[in-house]
């Protein structure tokens, strides 16, 4: 097996001889398709995954977390003029809390990567990396 970080060829190791980078260790591969239920696994499934589609999975939490706030003001808002159930209300709070979590949790990895998190994750920003990704 050769070693995915130098090349060397190696021979019944876990470990490169040369450079003692793990060799059963595999780099994330891009995904097909990513979509915001993603966001829910936990910690170790997330780190497994592409920087690029980190990027993308960030974007949609970080959509759906301002849907859940702009919802979360308006029911609050709206109370003040009619009577809104507490239990809306603790849903609204709750879903922008989650959403944020799982922002951090995904930025926290993006800046162990990159050493950095993006403030905005466009089209162009996105369409780069993809492009530096399949020129190799």
């Amino acid at each position: 097996m050769n070693c995915h970080y130098c090349g060397s060829p190696n021979k019944y190791a876990d470990n490169c001889g040369f450079c003692d980078a793990p060799l059963k260790k595999q780099r994330p591969k891009l995904k097909d398709f990513v979509y915001l239920e993603l966001a829910e696994r936990r910690f170790g499934e997330l780190s497994l995954f592409h920087t690029y589609d980190l990027l993308v999975l960030l974007r949609l939490v970080r959509e759906e977390r301002s849907k859940s706030y702009n919802l979360m003001r308006s029911v609050q808002k709206g109370s003040n003029l009619i009577e809104v159930d507490s239990d809306t209300l603790a849903f609204a709070e709750s879903e922008y809390r989650r959403y944020t979590a799982r922002m951090k949790v995904i930025e926290g990895i993006l800046i162990d990567r990159m050493g950095y998190k993006p403030k905005r994750i466009d089209d162009k920003l996105l369409e780069s990396l993809k492009a530096k990704i399949e020129n190799g």
